[in-house]
């Protein structure tokens, strides 16, 4: 073996992986300022230990409650299930419907900067409360029930789709609608054949992956009175009956599971 043979072969049995932070007393101090911050922040809580402390023996009693599940009331859970399916595809149609137009707000090739900026705006306020939040307020405006679950999920599905969109139709190719602009094609002829055509798989991808999201947040935010199965799961916690709980649970579980693989299937058929 030659020398530069050695040498390489060395190279390869010395070699590790460089660290995150090359510099040694910087890598360090961010080290440091971490744990300082988590012990700080573990002081400073007001977590209660002595009730944490008995956190595993209520949680016992709760599953040993819960155990077996209860199927006595399927009429209540299937009432509550369809519901939920209501109300996420309603929200998925309305949310999808109005997040087209303002995706094209959002995009920053084929709208003016006043209207980016508004469409912009929009998507902003949309993604910046939790689904719970929205729920809370609309359950204080509308009143409890699936209608406002169905205006909380047509909010949550803008602010995912209109700024997924809005990605997708900066990055089409510029030139199919530069050759339409060149024949004195009007604007809406133009998003119509050079625009839709582009983006049409990204939206039916969305739409679905929205439909499957939109039934997973409709359990959650029926637990503040949007409707759904998470109403009923509520009322059965606060009515202690954990064996309907736990059935409730396990059937959503199982709906998201089969959601999960079907809209997966569906996604890659569309690739």
């Amino acid at each position: 073996m030659s020398k530069a043979d050695t040498q390489k072969q060395l190279v390869r049995d010395t070699w590790q992986k460089p660290p995150f932070i090359a510099n040694p007393y910087i890598r360090w101090g961010v080290i440091i300022a971490v744990l300082v911050y988590f012990g700080f922040t573990l002081v400073n809580l007001p977590i209660d230990w002595n009730r944490a402390s008995q956190g595993l023996t209520r949680a016992a009693r709760i599953f040993n409650g819960a155990w077996p599940p209860s199927f006595e009331r399927g009429g209540l859970l299937l009432n509550g299930f369809l519901e939920s399916l209501k109300i996420a595809i309603l929200a998925t149609v309305g949310g999808v419907v109005l997040s087209i137009p303002i995706a094209f707000m959002a995009a920053r090739n084929v709208a003016i900067k006043p209207v980016y900026f508004l469409g912009r705006a929009i998507i902003i306020v949309a993604r910046s409360f939790h689904p719970v939040i929205v729920a809370i307020i609309f359950v204080k405006a509308v009143g409890f029930g699936p209608f406002a679950g169905v205006l909380t999920l047509i909010v949550y599905s803008v602010g995912f789709v209109a700024k997924m969109l809005a990605e997708r139709i900066e990055e089409i190719d510029f030139g199919q609608v530069e050759a339409m602009r060149s024949v004195g094609a009007p604007f809406l002829s133009t998003l119509i054949y050079a625009v839709f055509p582009q983006i049409m798989p990204r939206q039916i991808g969305l739409t679905i992956y929205q439909l499957d999201s939109n039934l997973r947040a409709s359990a959650v935010v029926g637990i503040v009175g949007a409707g759904g199965i998470g109403a009923t799961l509520a009322n059965a916690f606060g009515r202690y009956d954990y064996d309907f709980a736990l059935t409730i649970t396990l059937v959503i579980i199982g709906v998201i599971l089969v959601s999960e693989a079907i809209s997966g299937q569906i996604r890659k058929s569309i690739k």
